[in-house]
């Protein structure tokens, strides 16, 4: 039965290029993940307030080192997109932000991010989340990107408002965490707005 619609991006349209370094133009760098980031990746997760929001948590540098080369060869696969954020004039590891759960024939991606406690405070994922949601709408040519929260997560309730993803609605129940079921909001945005 065919499709009535074509492919809103074709197979290939990540894949056939290298995954870029990603200016924000204040700073920071997104770039692809690197083997030597698998200590601050571990440090990182040690950070109560990080895995509270997290459904995984990182036992080992040995296990951190396992999860950046999934997310550098998820590019290739085109299902998932990982950039490290950090600042460019240092290199430290401020963060992670992604395109998950792409699907190009809709032209749709989620958006997820962290940061580490040093970062906190500073706009370090409202200007990543922004950046990516720049490059992945306007250059790339994805239609529709969403990103989803705890609602209890204040924090990035404010920085998908920051970044122009809009409210469109409550997820009840939706992602078991530690401490169990949260309701999740649902933020999006779209080409164009």
């Amino acid at each position: 039965m065919p499709y009535l619609t074509p492919p809103v991006l074709p197979p290939g349209t990540l894949a056939a290029r290298p995954q870029p370094v990603l200016p924000t133009g204040d700073g920071l760098l997104l770039r692809p993940w690197r083997a030597e980031d698998a200590p601050a990746v571990h440090e990182a997760f040690q950070d109560p307030a990080l895995r509270q929001w997290h459904v995984r948590g990182c036992d080992s540098v040995t296990e951190a080192g396992g999860w950046i080369e999934e997310w550098r060869s998820a590019w290739a696969s085109e299902r998932n997109a990982q950039w490290a954020v950090v600042d460019a004039d240092t290199g430290t590891l401020f963060g992670r932000v992604a395109l998950r759960v792409i699907l190009l024939d809709e032209g749709v991606a989620e958006v997820a991010y962290w940061t580490t406690e040093a970062a906190r405070g500073r706009g370090v994922a409202a200007r990543a989340t922004d950046t990516l949601a720049r490059w992945a709408l306007d250059e790339i040519g994805l239609h529709r990107l969403e990103l989803m929260h705890a609602t209890a997560n204040e924090a990035s309730c404010r920085v998908a408002a920051k970044t122009g993803f809009r409210l469109e609605g409550t997820r009840r129940s939706a992602v078991l965490h530690a401490d169990g079921w949260h309701d999740m909001h649902l933020h999006a945005r779209v080409r164009g707005d």
